[in-house]
């Protein structure tokens, strides 16, 4: 299948397909198509950047062809509202020349303006599994035409904990449908699923299943400590020109917002950041300007590492690297992208060597290392930065070896028994005053104070 009218595509798609510029079909789009399109149901294992979204779309559009009744024929989940903004945006570039009505529910922002979307008539359904089992339970979504159901990026469905959803999706929609499901990576976990999700499937893997993708470039550079990762993004980004657009991946919030700030004072004031704490219009204005290349640099968690198509990305760096180690397949598969080329740059402190391990094992193959360069800044490491390292060291030894006994292991507890005699014996002795606050506690009647008798106070001269 070297062009798409081989695939035997209407008029409408391959106008849309040559409209978007898409040449020739990629190797998962040559081998999931004719299948999908001959209803198998299909189990698809590529990396990011591969073009698995119109491996899918273009045979469900192809079925539905044009608006038909009210109600859903077609259900795609996926694990985040961006990349089901994402998959809506393809699905309606793909459809211009049709009459067909694509809908896209996701949290973080109002009802309202879905429900309208959903009474108007609708083809596709594109969604977050929570926001859709709202809808579905405030009667909106009627669901006994869908004949097709797809599960992207399956793994990260099931790693934010959808399972319990779906599952219960899967009883008020027909049994007798198509099904797909779709992931970069293939666990175990994906394994288990697609047995219990897919019938008699054919199993379409393009590369190696958790290969990073072949046109990035990757290194590695290990650092003492947090300060000199800041000092060495800054000094990378000082090459404009190189790094043209750049996503910074942290693993938390809270660096993420931190580098933030350094990079707006220091060295990109356009710099923007986006996590799961920034409000939907926020992350969507920001993504806008990346992807329009208003934006040279974008600061973010995992929240925009899957799914989220910005051709020309230069450069991916991990300023943390990540714990899950399957993330960093995601993350480096943001740059490199339809054939072009990327680098994906990684700074790991001794800390996060063992990941890097995990990660090297995982994509089968070394990362290159570099020397820090002479330029940059490598002040000394702070006491509770070493104590936090060498703390996630121990944990990690730990999980390799569950006899390890590291500086941090767990001390043995003091007895909570009744106190021996010694310590009894300490406790007796002249009564302490029960209530220090009220001056004359405790003390006999007649030993001060104005108590009458012979016994009162005598004056001071």
């Amino acid at each position: 299948m070297d062009n798409f009218e081989d695939f035997k595509l209407n008029k409408q798609l391959l106008n849309a397909v040559s409209d978007m510029g898409y040449e020739a079909p990629t190797p998962i789009q040559q081998k999931a198509i004719p299948l999908i399109s001959a209803g198998h149901d299909v189990l698809g294992i590529a990396q990011t950047g591969t073009g698995k979204t119109a491996a899918f779309l273009l045979p469900i559009l192809y079925k539905l062809k044009y608006a038909q009744g009210e109600d859903a024929r077609a259900l795609i989940f996926a694990p985040t509202r961006e990349l089901a903004m994402q998959i809506e945006a393809n699905a309606r570039s793909l459809s211009t020349y049709t009459d067909l009505r694509v809908v896209s529910l996701y949290g973080g922002i109002g009802m309202k303006a879905q429900k309208e979307a959903l009474e108007a008539g609708v083809d596709l359904i594109v969604a977050t599994p929570g926001r859709f089992m709202d809808l579905y339970r405030d009667g909106y979504i009627v669901t006994k035409h869908l004949k097709t159901l797809v599960l992207d990026e399956a793994d990260k469905i099931m790693d934010m904990g959808f399972m319990p959803q779906i599952r219960s999706i899967l009883e008020v929609i027909p049994v007798k449908r198509q099904n797909l499901l779709f992931s970069a990576t293939f666990p175990a976990i994906v394994e288990k699923l697609s047995e219990e999700f897919l019938e008699f499937p054919e199993k379409v893997e393009v590369a190696p299943q958790a290969t990073a993708a072949e046109t990035v470039d990757q290194v590695i550079y290990e650092v003492p400590n947090f300060k000199t990762k800041v000092n060495l993004v800054a000094h990378l980004l000082q090459d404009a020109e190189h790094f043209s657009r750049v996503m910074i991946f942290c693993r938390t919030r809270k660096v993420a917002d931190d580098l933030h700030k350094f990079l707006i004072r220091k060295v990109d004031k356009n710099a923007r950041v986006i996590h799961a704490n920034k409000d939907q219009n926020a992350r969507i204005n920001a993504m806008e300007a990346f992807k329009g290349g208003e934006l040279r640099v974008l600061v973010t968690t995992d929240v925009t590492s899957r799914g989220i198509d910005v051709n020309m990305v230069s450069h991916v760096i991990n300023f943390d690297i990540p714990w899950i180690h399957e993330d960093y397949v995601h993350r480096i598969g943001r740059t490199g992208r339809a054939f072009a080329v990327g680098e994906a740059i990684s700074l790991a402190h001794p800390g996060e060597l063992y990941h890097i391990g995990k990660i090297e094992e995982l994509i089968r193959m070394p990362i290159p290392r570099k020397p820090i360069p002479e330029e940059v800044e490598v002040p000394g490491t702070g006491r509770e930065e070493k104590i936090a390292i060498e703390r996630e060291i121990d944990q990690q030894r730990r999980k390799e070896d569950p006899d390890f006994k590291g500086a941090f292991h767990e001390k043995k507890k003091r007895p909570t028994g009744p106190p021996n005699r010694g310590q009894q014996d300490r406790g007796k002795g002249k009564k302490r005053n029960s209530n220090p606050g009220v001056r004359g506690a405790g003390r006999p009647r007649n030993a001060g104070g104005k108590s009458g008798g012979k016994g009162g106070r005598k004056k001071r001269r």
